[in-house]
């Protein structure tokens, strides 16, 4: 029987080449899918792969976009029917932003995959972009889940990691329920299989070190590291195929909890802080896309991005901020300039901060340590999105961009209204 894989990419999307070598290792035929082709002969494939690179180059957040494109509605479909579908670095970005992985009532967003920060002794030693080898375990029983029914419970693979939002965050409550449901397929461990949770065991600071994630029919997994890549990773392709030759009859159950509700405040901006906001003198292809996105959704807009930095200083605060500008840390002169414009003629404003402000608190660091800037306190790194709404109720179509989560993870982001 010829076992037929759709091979999913996105504009941006790179390992396509690695993902369908790897199926045809275990005698699956690849089939090339792209994101905007007709889907009339979608469901006679008998599964899906979702390869990794950089859909839509990452704008607004990585695998958010390609999330909100039709084809998604398509796998969502057939993940419903126990089909297996695997989601691999982007592409499991895409799952989680599209709430397949792990699969709660209506698909809602309950997991953020956010920047990488590399943890030792309680300290964080590195953040972003990562490259390197991990070992996985498996910490699930194998037959839970398509992707490993051709392994054993505690077995361990080392395949590549490169990413740079590869961080697993949730609830604790979450969590827990994960753990329940077998659903934290794999994890990260050292050589002694030891789930030590500091770097390097842990290379992206995970929750619980994960470094995949299934849904409850265990037929949908998101996993960062790319098994694609090296043989080494070949048990899960080959588990992907047993499971499809198998024939499980299983509808897919929806995942037993409510996340909290969304609020959304006005922000309140300490009063001894200064904010810098910084535009592009270029075309923002982040607004454009988004722009795009949302247009496909219903929602016309006009939108704009603003990077939103907040320094707090001690002393002399003109001269900290003098020696600030002078290290182009913040912003790069050559395509971007301070912007003194007002937020008030748009139709809303938003200003998205991340929850452990990773970036600000690196270039804080940076501006101490390398540049010797005393007297600063703080820095945090937002950004602002600005729509100017064409539709008549303002609020409403406010609530329907929120609802995208196309600006914001909730899971990993604060999102305040700044008009």
């Amino acid at each position: 029987m010829s076992v037929k894989i759709g091979v999913i990419q996105f504009p941006g999307s790179n390992t396509e080449r690695e993902t369908m070598m790897a199926c045809q290792r275990a005698k699956m035929e690849p089939v090339e899918f792209l994101w905007n082709q007709a889907t009339n002969n979608f469901s006679s494939l008998d599964g899906y792969i979702i390869v990794g690179g950089f859909s839509y180059e990452d704008r607004s957040r990585s695998g958010v976009i390609a999330s909100l494109d039709p084809i998604i509605e398509r796998i969502k479909e057939q993940a419903n029917l126990g089909k297996p579908i695997l989601g691999i670095c982007n592409g499991a970005q895409i799952l989680i932003e599209s709430g397949l992985i792990p699969g709660v009532n209506n698909n809602d967003l309950v997991i953020g995959l956010t920047k990488n920060k590399q943890i030792q002794n309680g300290r964080v030693v590195g953040v972003g972009y990562y490259n390197t080898w991990a070992n996985l375990l498996l910490s699930v029983s194998a037959r839970t889940c398509a992707f490993t029914c051709n392994m054993k419970k505690d077995e361990v693979i080392k395949i590549p990691l490169a990413h740079g939002e590869g961080r697993f965050v949730m609830s604790s409550q979450l969590l827990d329920k994960l753990i329940s449901n077998n659903q934290t397929v794999f994890r990260y461990c050292d050589e002694n299989h030891k789930t030590n949770p500091d770097f390097p065991t842990n290379p992206n600071g995970s929750m619980f070190n994960l470094a995949a994630v299934s849904n409850t029919g265990g037929n949908v997994m998101a996993i960062m590291p790319h098994p694609e890549r090296t043989t080494n990773g070949d048990a899960l392709f080959n588990s992907m195929k047993k499971y499809i030759l198998e024939k499980p009859e299983k509808r897919v159950s929806a995942l037993s909890y409510k996340p909290k509700r969304r609020t959304v405040k006005n922000y309140k901006k300490p009063k001894c802080s200064t904010v810098w906001t910084v535009e592009l003198i270029i075309t923002d292809n982040e607004a454009e896309t988004v722009q795009a996105a949302l247009l496909k959704k219903g929602i016309s807009s006009t939108v704009k991005r603003q990077t939103w930095w907040e320094i707090i200083a001690h002393g002399e605060k003109q001269s900290v901020l003098e020696k600030i500008d002078k290290t182009g840390e913040l912003y790069n002169s050559n395509k971007e300039f301070l912007s003194n414009q007002s937020l008030e003629n748009t139709s809303c404003s938003f200003l998205v901060i991340e929850k452990e402000n990773i970036l600000g608190r690196s270039k804080l660091e940076m501006l101490k340590n390398r540049f010797l800037i005393k007297n600063l306190k703080q820095i945090k790194h937002g950004i602002v999105w600005s729509f100017n709404l064409n539709q008549k109720n303002i609020e409403r179509s406010a609530d329907k961009i929120l609802n995208t989560n196309i600006i914001y993870n909730p899971n990993s982001h604060e999102c305040y209204r700044i008009n």
